[in-house]
């Protein structure tokens, strides 16, 4: 990922099912503190359901400089240590732009030892993304039959071959956008993982 590109980071806790009012004042509190810092682009936070464990939070930081910055700040530190006693990191990923689909599942991925808390945990080192050629092949195999069979089946729309040109694109992007961001690019760059990563 280039230094200057937006990132995001994934992280997933596990927390103690009977502190769970805690643990939704203790997570807005840190997302509180990340708004306070040069860089951040937004952040939230979802539980797995309502009877498990898993929570999963998200923030945004322009650049890795400005989330170093975030990541070694004292607030930081103070807010990860407050949570110790309830809240157990398991994972972090960091996604940076499209290059992101085409990185191992949570390749930077913190070791979540047995016992082991945010300030213990050990990051792994994030693998090189594939190259250009292959990440554009890759959106091509998904996108190319999207784009197909979408398109045949956007022609038993009435009237639709009628619309002006830039109705017809428009529908088309908002339709197969989303249909590629959540199901075929993720199916392709699983299947072609070996490859992508060779």
């Amino acid at each position: 990922m280039a230094d200057n590109d937006p990132i995001t980071v994934a992280i997933e806790r596990r927390i103690e099912l009977s502190r769970t009012a805690e643990a939704t004042s203790w997570m807005q509190a840190g997302i509180d503190l990340a708004t306070n810092f040069p860089g951040y682009l937004g952040s939230g936070w979802v539980r797995a359901g309502e009877e498990s464990d898993l929570w999963y939070m998200l923030y945004r930081f322009r650049d890795i400089g400005t989330l170093e910055e975030w990541e070694a700040s004292p607030q930081r530190a103070w807010w990860l240590d407050s949570g110790k006693a309830f809240a157990k990191e398991v994972r972090i990923e960091r996604r940076s732009g499209i290059e992101g689909w085409f990185d191992a599942p949570f390749a930077s991925a913190i070791d979540a030892r047995p016992g082991a808390d945010a300030t213990e945990a050990i990051q792994q080192p994030v693998p090189a993304a594939p190259p250009r050629w292959k990440q554009a092949v890759a959106i091509w195999l998904g996108f190319f039959p999207t784009n197909f069979l979408g398109t045949w089946l956007l022609g038993f729309v009435p009237t639709f071959v009628d619309w002006p040109l830039i109705a017809r694109v428009a529908l088309s992007t908002a339709i197969f956008t989303p249909i590629m961001v959540y199901f075929v690019l993720p199916w392709v760059t699983r299947l072609l993982r070996p490859w992508l990563q060779r």
